[in-house]
């Protein structure tokens, strides 16, 4: 019995050893469709298989799935879009490197374009990563990069990447949906239909802010990670509800428009939904196509309005039409309007009058015979939307207005006629069952015979497999399973803030030998961590908080993050030390670049100083509208904005006027803060202090950036001494008498009229709005943002020389 037993273990670790459940392809072989169920890759652990995934009959992707999910729960695909026949169709890694899939009839569908590269092998990673390596184990090509419908763990999502759905359920073709960063940096949720475009998450009814996202980091990359954390550079953070490691998870796209974070029940094999972007799918735009009205009735079910019917009855996002003809000939007497309360149409709105009465939101449609209807709402005021065409059709009991359907008078319908032509859903215009070229290309059928034991000798090779050589598969892909860039992108949005010890930092600073700086709150000491990373050590004095009080409000400063901002790694509190930890940042602050006579060689250039104004912009921008409002600066200078690598601003000691003593509720500080010739005139006449101070600071940098000088110490110059006022008394008459040329007594001569004219003039006219004397004639700092980003695609060519 026990030499039968290791028997049929060892033929069956022949069996499947020989077959080609392998972890790599190499250069010169091929994966046969035929043997689908047998010749593909496993990833070392066994989580991931890559090979032919049948999708309909006689059709077939090249994809990778989860292994022991139930549904295989494909993750990419190589030919979504372009499926391949059951017969003789291939995926080869060729001698030339390039991994290619051909068709029955040997035409190439899909290839990794990787001709021409010293690509020996394919590999699928335990991260479900599909990687071709060359000879010394570099990767030329990942399936990671090329997505389809699925993020998972470390696998990141970047500018111009899209996560694409399903055209429908158990389908693999791209659908409507995706998830994709916009222009303006925001990550989001579009319906991209045949008829129309619509954005509808994060939620349209609110701004950037409000939604909890910021705009001002240009960095654009989510990334999943294995905890169930989803982090995007927008300022999204959201959580699975198993939150926890050791748990496989997928972020996928789904075919209903809703993005979900799936967690796998290894037990049965079965997904849980742990979180997701959209709770009431009505929210989804297009679902239930032109004209149509979704609502819960409790079920989701999409109706069409009176006077309408399905286009297609099998398909909901074809939406509904009309049952009667309209012209632009007919007189607006001949329509009438049919109430649907509590219903509302998103978008395509051709005016909007406010406050308006009903009878007069009902002209202005009439007046437009392109009007379909109209939006009105009376909540306080009477608001009105004509609508030109009916999209996103949502019906709530919640929702404050109706929609005014307008018809022609023949048509006999009422409000009551709005019923459900279908509910559910779960018609769609792409069949379950798909079929590519014949089922008989051969004269004989495509199944064979399935053999049951097979299946036991793959479960009693998974175990031996496991047993002798998981440990060291696991630490060899571990060490390559995620691409350098990936790591730095995904740390840059989740490195934690962590709390250091007093000897951690003085062993780390040579017990503060090497001195960068020092200011009013304390010096500050070049640093190096034990895992080698580079900070800069402040020392803080005269901080009179308890442990508990300084700890809760530099853990608020810790989770700010901005790329013009200089990030807090941690902080020490220990007796009577307070010490803070930053990122360290390489081309110290922008007063040694300005102002430094000695280092006329570090003069910048005119699109640095305009790039470092506008990061500045951007960073105190962040700390104004989207952080907490007291995040106020107070000290704003050359000295404390800093300069990286490539010459971007990152604004320090932000956030310490928080650690500064407060008396009342308000922003009456116990002492002055900031640095005289940048201070606003409210901190001398004992205002409450706002955010209007640091646009006043802001207001002197950016003079002297345009300048390359102290603004007070040039106002004294030979011999001609005046006042801040008198200042901008003279620039504002240089720009009201037009002579233009006499902003040569303005610009720095270093830069040799080596400038763009339109941003230097803008430049200007902002510092002097910046500094008005009544607090409430200055700009924000987000229109002064807006304002320099409409002049920064210009032209960067000097428009004349000064």
């Amino acid at each position: 019995m026990r030499s039968s037993f290791l028997s049929l273990i060892l033929i069956s670790f022949f069996l499947c050893s020989s077959a080609a459940s392998q972890a790599t392809l190499r250069r010169g072989s091929s994966l046969r469709v035929e043997q689908h169920d047998q010749d593909f890759l496993i990833s070392p652990d066994k989580t991931f298989s890559c090979g032919f995934y049948q999708v309909g009959t006689n059709a077939y992707s090249f994809s990778i799935w989860f292994t022991n999910a139930t549904d295989k729960a494909v993750v990419w695909t190589a030919n979504r879009d372009s499926l391949v026949n059951g017969r003789a169709s291939e995926i080869s890694l060729l001698k030339d490197g390039n991994l290619v899939l051909t068709d029955v009839d040997g035409s190439p569908v899909w290839n990794a374009n990787t001709s021409s590269t010293s690509v020996s092998m394919a590999e699928l990673l335990n991260t479900g990563n599909l990687v071709l390596k060359d000879r010394g184990g570099k990767i030329v090509w990942e399936s990671f990069a090329s997505l389809t419908d699925t993020l998972l763990p470390s696998q990141p999502l970047t500018k111009g990447k899209r996560l694409i759905s399903p055209i429908d359920k158990g389908a693999l073709g791209s659908g409507y949906y995706s998830l994709y960063f916009d222009n303006d940096n925001i990550l989001r949720l579009m319906y991209d239909g045949p008829e129309i475009s619509s954005i509808y998450w994060p939620s349209t009814d609110y701004n950037v802010y409000q939604n909890g996202r910021t705009n001002y980091n240009s960095t654009r990359i989510a990334v999943l990670d294995d905890t169930g954390r989803f982090l995007s550079s927008d300022g999204l953070d959201v959580r699975a509800s198993d939150s926890g490691s050791r748990i496989k998870r997928r972020l996928t796209m789904d075919y209903d428009g809703i993005l979900r974070m799936y967690s796998l029940n290894e037990s049965n094999g079965s997904w849980i939904i742990t979180w997701e972007a959209i709770i009431q799918q009505c929210n989804v735009h297009g679902i239930c196509g032109r004209n149509g009205i979704c609502e819960y009735s409790p079920q989701l079910r999409c109706s069409c309005p009176p006077g309408y019917e399905m286009s297609n009855p099998g398909d909901w996002s074809k939406g509904c039409k009309p049952n009667f003809t309209t012209s632009c000939n007919q007189p607006p007497e001949q329509s009438k309007f049919i109430e649907l309360p509590q219903t509302d149409f998103y978008g395509f709105d051709l005016a909007f009058a406010s406050p308006i009465s009903f009878e007069s939101c009902k002209k202005l449609c009439l007046q437009n015979c392109s009007c379909m209807g109209f939006g009105y709402r009376l909540t306080g005021t009477g608001v009105c939307y004509p609508k030109g065409s009916l999209f996103n059709g949502y019906k709530s009991p919640n929702f404050p207005g109706s929609t005014y359907l307008r018809l022609p008078n023949h048509v006999n319908v009422s409000a009551s006629s709005l019923v459900s032509t279908q509910s559910g859903l779960t018609c769609s215009h792409v069949s379950s069952e798909i079929v590519v070229g014949s089922v008989d290309l051969y004269g004989k059928n495509r199944n064979t015979t399935k053999w049951p034991y097979l299946y036991v000798f793959a479960s009693v090779l998974g175990g031996l497999e496991l047993l002798f050589i998981i440990t060291g598969w696991w630490f060899l892909f571990r060490k390559n399973s995620t691409p350098k860039s990936v790591e730095e992108g995904y740390k840059m949005i989740s490195n934690q803030f962590r709390r250091f010890t007093y000897r951690e930092l003085k062993e780390a600073t040579a017990k503060f030998k090497e001195e960068l700086g020092r200011g009013g709150s304390g010096a500050v000491y070049r640093g190096v961590l034990e895992d080698k990373k580079v900070v800069a050590v402040k020392k803080l004095t005269d901080v009179t908080q308890g442990e508990e009080e300084f700890w809760a409000e530099v853990s608020v400063i810790g989770n700010i993050n901005h790329m013009n901002l200089v990030r807090m790694w941690g902080f020490c509190s220990e007796g009577q030390h307070r010490l803070l930890v930053y990122e360290y940042v390489e081309n110290q602050s922008l007063d040694k670049y300005l102002f430094d006579s000695n280092n006329n060689d570090r003069s910048l250039g005119w699109q640095q100083r305009f790039s470092i104004a506008l990061g500045t912009a951007k960073g105190l921008a962040y700390l104004h509208h989207e952080c907490l409002e007291w995040v106020i600066h107070c000290d704003i200078k050359p000295e404390n904005i800093l300069l990286t690598r490539d010459f971007e601003a990152k604004i320090a000691d932000f956030g310490l006027a928080k650690l500064s003593k407060r008396d009342g509720s308000g922003f009456n500080f116990s002492k002055i803060r900031g640095t005289m010739g940048y201070m606003a005139p409210e901190w001398a006449l004992n205002l409450p202090i706002t955010a209007k101070v640091d646009v006043y600071s802001y207001g002197v940098v950016l003079l002297e950036i345009v300048t390359g000088r102290r603004i007070f110490s040039w106002m004294t110059e030979n011999g001609k001494q005046t006042d801040i006022r008198g200042f901008i008394k003279e620039v504002k008459q240089v720009f009201s008498s037009g002579e233009i040329s006499s902003m040569t007594d303005i610009v720095d001569v270093r830069l040799r009229g080596q400038i763009n004219h339109k941003q230097a003039e803008a430049m200007v006219r902002i510092s002097i709005s910046c500094l008005e004397e009544e607090r409430s004639n200055r700009p924000s700092m987000d229109e002064i943002v807006k304002a320099l980003m409409a002049c920064e695609e210009q032209d960067h060519h000097p428009a004349y020389s000064m």
